[in-house]
């Protein structure tokens, strides 16, 4: 018996040459929908930061989208998602500001651990909780 069991992240994103998809023509071009990329970061680590959500309010588009985000610390990011990674493009949610030249980071884990300590040390002890329940389940 076959189980079929995805979520919209498993499924390819190529799949829909719709007349409003511009790669069309490109067969097998692998385009990724940012939106869902940006909903898998917030689920990585929303446990670690204060809030953290897509924007609605800033354009989603298949190569950028949009993430706010809370620190624990009580700071405020607008994040930019793009195939070149995550860099902060302003200091509050829903915002952008063209003169803010901040560093591409390729992983989300990266930039919060740049811009929060709090983030890195709940991080950190999630991380050695799972790794102190892999070491008894091996026992």
């Amino acid at each position: 018996r076959m189980e079929a069991d995805c979520s919209p992240m498993e499924l390819p994103s190529n799949t829909s040459f719709g007349e409003d998809s511009d790669y069309g023509d490109f067969e097998g071009t692998d385009v990724k929908d940012m939106r869902l990329e940006a909903e898998a970061v917030v689920n990585d680590v929303l446990f670690a930061v204060s809030n953290m959500f897509v924007s609605k309010a800033l354009p989603c588009a298949e190569d950028v989208a949009y993430i706010n985000v809370e620190t624990r610390e009580r700071n405020r990011y607008c994040l930019e998602l793009t195939e070149a990674g995550l860099r902060v493009v302003a200091y509050d949610f829903d915002q952008t500001d063209e003169r803010l030249q901040t560093p591409y980071h390729e992983t989300v884990y990266s930039l919060l651990d740049s811009l929060s300590p709090a983030y890195r040390e709940v991080f950190g002890n999630a991380l050695l909780q799972r790794l102190e329940a892999l070491k008894k389940d091996q026992s």
